[in-house]
């Protein structure tokens, strides 16, 4: 049986403003903005590329049993990949985001890395992995099932 992570719900103090901020400023696409059932709105935005979305919404941990909302702002370490750091700096620059220039850890590809955080203070590391350009993810994951089919 596959377990896929898809969806992290992430904690916000206002839907508007990170709805606005994960679409215009760091080009996420909203997939899903509204109340899917009475009192409970939903917004799910996915980065480009990516079988993983992020969903906000003050009731998600309501239904989850035996969880509890965290702050806003406690997440740390969220990770996104790209397969060319620099031209995805210029891209977020371009779209005003306030994101660190990149920093090399060391030669090795997956070495490289860039941070930001949202309005809330959930903080965001973009990594550099080149070896996505010629292997996406999916493909990856695709020939690993067929070998494991």
């Amino acid at each position: 049986m596959d377990f896929t992570l898809e969806v992290i719900p992430l904690p916000v103090t206002d839907i508007d403003r990170a709805r606005d901020f994960y679409r215009d400023k760091v080009g996420f696409h909203v997939d899903i903005d509204q109340e899917v059932m009475p009192g409970m709105r939903i917004v799910q935005l996915t980065p480009p590329g990516s079988g993983c979305s992020i969903a906000l919404g003050e009731a998600i941990w309501d239904m989850a049993q035996g969880q509890t909302k965290p702050e806003p702002g406690s997440y740390q370490g969220l990770q996104l990949c790209v397969a060319d750091i620099k031209a995805a700096h210029a891209e977020l620059v371009g779209r005003g985001l306030d994101v660190s220039e990149p920093v090399q850890y060391a030669p090795d590809d997956g070495a490289t890395f860039m941070y930001f955080k949202d309005p809330d203070g959930n903080g965001w590391a973009v990594q550099e992995y080149r070896r996505r350009e010629a292997e996406p993810l999916h493909k990856v994951l695709a020939d690993l099932k067929r070998q494991d089919g």
